[in-house]
């Protein structure tokens, strides 16, 4: 079988392996489909900071078949896998902090979600790792599970209230899905910024207050003027742009909060005037991956067709074609979500 892997910076290898043993409590899965997203580019273009280089955790596919003990799943079934699974009796899974977790880390897809197949770890099989899914759901759909669930635990570390404004710095699919939970919670305001001019007229099709360019020399300005001279209550970053982060802190009124979601390269470095920070009351929080709560709210919010994540994804590729679809996913050439099918 095929399977995608980080050959050397900038490059992916397909390469046929073994397929993979089934063991006890385990799951095979036969890919259908896998989005590629903003840590996914770190690994191959960047310098990943997190320990896994384990590409592929957003995918979604068939049962082909359930080892020993598993009694909640069988041949056929329609599933997403989550690639991480937390033991939830931890001092930092008790503090709300599972995705911290050292069983978090352990508990991977093998030999990763960008495989044709791929084993679900028993852990992650009778923890709640894999989510059945409707019929109605296509695969595509169910590869933004993961992202949207991303979004939706990023949206429980900060304080907000109905009627507020936000800006989302980097509107590519996660920040477009920021924008669309925006809509759920009642935002009166939503700003979306970014340099790329497609997706800045991409996001005009979801009734925000304005798309500006981040390189618009009157950008600040326009916030003002929108919002009473104060700043927007919550400034998202998600992209890795750390002058995007340097604007949401600017940009942000007074007691908001900034949320840190994009994923910086390691070693990235910021010049910040701290003071500006602590004399505006500002709060600045990150938010790492998701939970498994988190995606069973996510599937939630795209089965009851509150999120319609379907609209973002804009281009498919074989696997074979996955370095074709990572160099396009960087470019962000005309594209929004970029999925890698079998």
């Amino acid at each position: 079988m095929k399977t995608a892997s980080v050959k050397e910076p900038s490059v992916i290898s397909v390469n046929e392996i073994d397929n993979p043993r089934l063991g006890s409590g385990e799951v095979l899965v036969q890919m259908q489909a896998c989005g590629i997203c903003g840590s996914d580019l770190e690994k191959v273009f960047g310098q990943y900071g997190q320990p896994s280089m384990r590409l592929g955790h957003e995918p979604s596919g068939i049962i082909l078949d359930v080892g020993s003990d598993v009694t909640e799943f069988t041949k056929g079934d329609r599933v997403f896998t989550h690639h991480h699974v937390p033991c939830y009796d931890c001092h930092l899974c008790n503090h709300g902090n599972e995705t911290m977790c050292p069983k978090y880390y352990e508990t991977n897809l093998s030999p990763c979600g960008l495989s044709e197949e791929y084993v679900v770890p028993a852990w992650n099989v009778s923890h709640g790792g894999v989510l059945k899914i409707s019929d109605s759901l296509t695969f595509e759909e169910a590869a933004m599970i993961e992202p949207l669930a991303c979004c939706v635990r990023a949206w429980t570390k900060f304080l907000y209230r109905e009627g507020d404004s936000v800006a989302v710095f980097g509107v590519g699919p996660t920040g477009m899905m920021h924008v669309m939970l925006a809509h759920t919670k009642k935002f009166s305001k939503i700003f979306c910024f970014d340099v790329n001019d497609f997706r800045l007229d991409f996001a005009k099709q979801f009734n925000i207050t304005n798309s500006i360019n981040s390189m618009d020399k009157n950008r600040m300005q326009i916030i003002l003027d929108n919002t009473n001279g104060q700043g927007v209550d919550v400034a998202i970053v998600a992209t890795s742009s750390l002058k995007a982060l340097d604007d949401a802190i600017d940009m942000v009124r007074k007691g908001g909060a900034v949320m840190m979601f994009g994923v910086p390269s390691k070693g990235a470095k910021l010049d910040l005037d701290m003071s500006k920070i602590y004399s505006k009351e500002i709060t600045l929080v990150t938010s790492y991956a998701a939970s498994d709560s988190d995606t069973k709210e996510a599937l939630r919010l795209i089965e009851s067709s509150q999120i319609n994540v379907k609209q973002l994804i804009t281009h498919t590729y074989p696997i074979i074609d996955s370095q074709k679809a990572f160099d396009h996913a960087r470019s962000g050439d005309n594209a929004m979500k970029i999925i890698i099918t079998k």
